[in-house]
């Protein structure tokens, strides 16, 4: 007689523990961002799935480029027993430091398929920045 290991395809306790979400009161694995790089430009792609066009937004401000994204669910949501519910319903934000010198007219965006890309050109610093000098250190 062979003896497999029963599998209980529903087990919500161990699902539950095995979500490092379950433990943290905020939403995880949102706005994941790609950034790279080439000689003029650093393009960021975020994923943003579910959101629509009208509610993201950026602004620059201090030398930031601030993303916001709004979303809410449209069910209402009294009614419904959940037995698991992962989809994301509220705002999120990101803050990128682009430099005192970007404007909003050097920024470009674009949204398309759930994936927001943004291009910041490079900007060579203003010479007036200090540049860091080192004090020797004596014996």
């Amino acid at each position: 007689m062979l003896m497999i290991p029963r599998k209980n395809h529903f087990d919500l306790w161990d699902d539950m523990f095995r979500d490092d979400s379950f433990f943290r009161n905020e939403p995880v694995k949102m706005m994941k961002t790609d950034i790279r790089e080439n000689d003029n430009k650093y393009i960021i792609d975020m994923d943003l799935p579910g959101y629509e066009k009208e509610n993201i937004s950026l602004e620059i401000s201090d030398g930031y480029l601030n993303v916001h994204a709004t979303t809410s669910s449209t069910e209402d949501e009294d009614d419904k027993k959940y037995i698991r519910k992962e989809r994301y319903y509220g705002e999120c934000s990101r803050s990128f430091y682009v430099g005192d010198d970007i404007t909003e007219e050097d920024i470009k965006a674009n949204f398309k398929n759930g994936t927001l890309s943004i291009e910041v050109p490079k900007k060579d610093p203003k010479e007036s920045i200090p540049q860091k000098k080192y004090i020797p250190i004596g014996d």
